[in-house]
């Protein structure tokens, strides 16, 4: 007990994994807010309801809390710049590209909830618009990134097997593993950022609210495990 309120406080003091414990509660209560909201009992709606209500605040908190989120993406982008340490021409192109997606994300989003806000004269739907385009582009790039990741990593699998290095193999099927998990996060998270177009594009705003938060909290439950396990690799 004593080891698991530990590992919870070490996680909420760390800006990452405070964000990953609020985005799976925002989901979270999206989806049994949506589930409870569509049940005839009258409890049961008003409880469901409040449930969005939360989600919707904690939501708005984590856009808040993006605000301070540029330079860090700066940085790293910075960091990698075009790849040159990266061996993969393919890959390298698709970490640029998902990096240039993500960098311009921010702006986009905050300049939208500062018009929503007030704070600046701006329509905001194009810019909540643009903001979902670069974080969609932004999904897809990864999910094909992590694609020739695995591509590369079973090529090395295959050249192993011919060597009796067992802890190698499995080293690289942990790190298929942890790609195969990207990927299916992302596509949780693509579905959603679909659904967020306007009408008319694929299934945008047909998906009610519990299933926009099972996408969610699929995609965020993902996360908490991807961050447990390099943890538990860098301890």
């Amino acid at each position: 007990m004593q080891n698991s309120l530990e590992s919870l406080v070490n996680v909420l003091e760390s800006y990452r994994g405070r964000d990953k414990v609020i985005r799976t509660m925002c989901y979270g209560s999206q989806l049994i807010g949506g589930i409870l909201s569509e049940k005839l009992g009258l409890s049961s709606a008003v409880l469901g309801k409040r449930l969005l209500l939360f989600s919707a605040q904690l939501s708005h908190c984590r856009t808040v809390l993006r605000l301070f989120d540029d330079l860090s993406m700066l940085a790293y982008s910075q960091s990698y710049g075009l790849g040159a340490g990266e061996e993969d021409c393919p890959l390298r192109w698709m970490s640029v590209l998902n990096n240039a997606a993500d960098q311009l994300y921010y702006p986009c989003e905050h300049i939208a909830w500062a018009a929503d806000a007030q704070i600046i004269s701006a329509k905001s739907d194009k810019w909540w618009l643009l903001s979902g385009i670069l974080w969609g582009l932004s999904l897809i790039f990864g999910i094909l990134r992590s694609m020739r990741v695995i591509l590369l990593l079973r090529k090395k699998l295959k050249k192993l097997r011919q060597d009796d290095s067992s802890g190698s193999r499995s080293q690289l099927r942990r790190q298929v593993r942890g790609e195969v998990l990207s990927i299916l996060s992302s596509m949780a998270d693509l579905s959603n950022a679909v659904h967020w177009m306007p009408p008319g594009f694929l299934w945008a705003g047909q998906f009610p609210d519990w299933l926009v938060g099972l996408m969610g909290t699929i995609s965020s439950v993902i996360g908490l495990i991807q961050m447990g396990a390099s943890q538990a690799t860098s301890a």
